[in-house]
């Protein structure tokens, strides 16, 4: 039998690790869609190049560690994740949650918490944790895309201004400081092509949407400020081929304090890749994502990228909208992508490095207007209060104190609110006597559990069942639980104390339509030992309200 357990366990696990792995079926489309998918990772290549160096800057990484992430961390993620279409790099809540670690603990410890961080998502896969995203509020993502959007706003304000960002400040009192104490004349030269940038990223989607407005706004910014002569600064020079992997040097007495971030890091990682997983599933034909393969498949990405000096990744919404908008069917697209970046560090650094940082700045301005929906606000507003707090709260902390305690701190109000709900649909109701009245039945007492008995509702059905048990004249209560759909441990504890109570002020308690599953819980905590007999638990009504008359008979004679 146990030879029997060990085998079965072996092929479960043997059949769980073959799922997460690449297989024949990722390509079984290729052969009709390879012509839409090469041209589909071309165009969002040319999204992404901009956006993989403005934020590479934005994180403090540096422009060449942002490339790198969206070559190394791209091919990885689209061979081995969990979606056909999903597109992977360096993206804007990686860029704000990276920023005060490299100030805290410096640049040189990326690579040591990128690794960490792939490898705890890398494990959170293989346990099997990717539907977790799903017990995540809507209200909750939208708050924090919002605040994510903010932040990444503020994040350019220094680079905007020809400055660069105030050691050691938060984000918001920092943009503040830079504009208080702008240097003008330089400040109107970066925010001239800031300016240039978002009405061309703006105005050219106007004239043929097929125009890549972002990377043609930079490349005229660019041009521009060499023709004139602007005096601006620039990406610099950038490596001209990626660098050899390597491990990453640890060190023992900084490991503690880097874990901490690896993990909050990792949980960014995840929540992010497995919200733009279920966004593309519902945009693109391709069928649904496996949520546990895309960990997996971003935990390599990110491990990856940290041996090759990146940083960590996650699929990025915007890039994987555009790629589905562009064609794509299989995961070539996003292979292409990378395989197009990498033709890029080899063939451009050169150009590249000339693009200025206000540039940059401006094109992620206008990509943060373009992560806020005002129509998402208003539904989100017009919808409930108690969503309309949540949605408030995420965003509001997000850009305050610290993205992972948004997203925690906006599942627990999330969490209060939905349980007040559910509290207050559980409920005690007094129902009168089914059939023809008979003598001695106002001494019984029958109560309607409905809804459910939690922590959050035990209390208050406690005190509505002793009130309605207290009159004078009541002495047997039939408690139906037929209607009941959630008990918790509280709620059966608390029955118990009922039971017991009404017992011993020689009130007989009888309880008809225990469910199956609530059960085992109730006879743990002691329900049925409270009962003065055990042929007072009943399965029917009418056997309850029966039996139940025959103890009044019972005790009138």
């Amino acid at each position: 039998m146990t030879g029997m357990t060990a085998a079965t366990a072996v092929r479960q696990a043997r059949t769980r690790l073959t799922r997460l792995l690449p297989a024949a079926a990722d390509y079984r489309d290729l052969r009709s869609s390879w012509k839409g998918d090469v041209l589909a990772g071309v165009t969002v290549g040319v999204v992404a190049l901009p956006l993989a160096l403005a934020f590479g800057i934005s994180s403090g990484v540096g422009a060449a560690a942002g490339l790198i992430t969206a070559v190394i961390a791209g091919l990885v993620a689209a061979v081995f994740g969990g979606s056909h279409v999903q597109v992977s790099g360096p993206t804007g809540a990686m860029a704000v949650i990276l920023a005060p670690i490299v100030a805290a603990h410096g640049l040189g410890s990326i690579a040591l918490v990128t690794v960490l961080a792939g490898l705890i998502v890398l494990v959170a896969g293989a346990v099997g944790l990717g539907r977790a995203v799903t017990f995540i509020p809507w209200p909750v993502i939208e708050g924090f895309t919002l605040g994510i959007a903010v932040i990444i706003f503020l994040q350019q304000v220094p680079a905007a201004f020809g400055t660069t960002t105030p050691a050691g400040e938060r984000t918001l009192p920092a943009a503040v400081d830079v504009v208080i104490h702008a240097d003008w004349p330089v400040a109107l030269r970066t925010l001239g092509v800031v300016a240039l940038v978002a009405v061309l990223m703006v105005g050219l989607p106007r004239i043929h949407r097929g125009i890549p407005e972002s990377l043609t706004a930079v490349v005229v910014a660019t041009v521009a400020v060499l023709v004139l002569h602007v005096d601006v600064a620039r990406i610099g020079e950038l490596p001209s081929h990626l660098p050899a992997p390597v491990l990453p040097h640890v060190d023992p007495s900084a490991l503690s304090s880097l874990l901490g971030a690896a993990l909050a890091i990792a949980a960014l990682a995840a929540i992010e890749s497995l919200l733009s997983a279920r966004v593309a599933a519902t945009m693109s034909p391709t069928g649904p994502y496996d949520p546990d393969r895309e960990l997996t498949g971003q935990g390599l990405a990110s491990v990856a990228s940290g041996m090759f000096g990146g940083m960590p990744a996650t699929g990025a919404i915007a890039r994987t909208a555009v790629n589905v908008r562009s064609g794509a069917r299989t995961r070539v697209s996003a292979i292409v992508h990378a395989l197009f970046l990498l033709g890029v560090v080899y063939l451009a650094t050169g150009p590249v490095a000339e693009i200025p940082l206000a540039a940059l700045s401006g094109v992620l301005m206008v990509t943060c207007f373009r992560m806020i929906s005002a129509s998402t606000i208003r539904k989100i507003v017009r919808s409930t209060r108690s969503d309309a707090v949540i949605f408030v709260v995420t965003a509001v902390i997000t850009v305050t104190f610290d993205l992972i305690e948004a997203v925690q701190i906006g599942i627990v109000v999330a969490a209060f609110f939905a349980l007040r709900q559910v509290a207050k649909r559980s409920s005690v109701t007094r129902e009168p006597i089914p059939g023809p009245p008979r003598r001695g039945d106002e001494q019984i007492a029958l109560l309607r559990l409905d809804g459910a008995m939690f922590f959050g509702a035990a209390e208050r059905i406690s005190s509505t069942i002793s009130a309605g048990a207290g009159n004078s004249t009541v002495t047997v209560v039939v408690i139906r639980m037929s209607h009941l759909g959630m008990l918790d441990a509280t709620g059966a504890h608390t029955l118990a104390e009922i039971v017991a109570d009404l017992e011993a002020r020689g009130i007989t308690v009888i309880i008809k339509g225990v469910q199956p599953e609530h059960r085992r819980l109730l006879d743990g905590v002691g329900v049925f030992d409270s009962l003065r007999h055990e042929r007072h638990l009943m399965d029917t009504l009418d056997e309850a309200i029966e039996h139940a008359r025959d103890h009044v008979a019972r005790v009138e004679h």
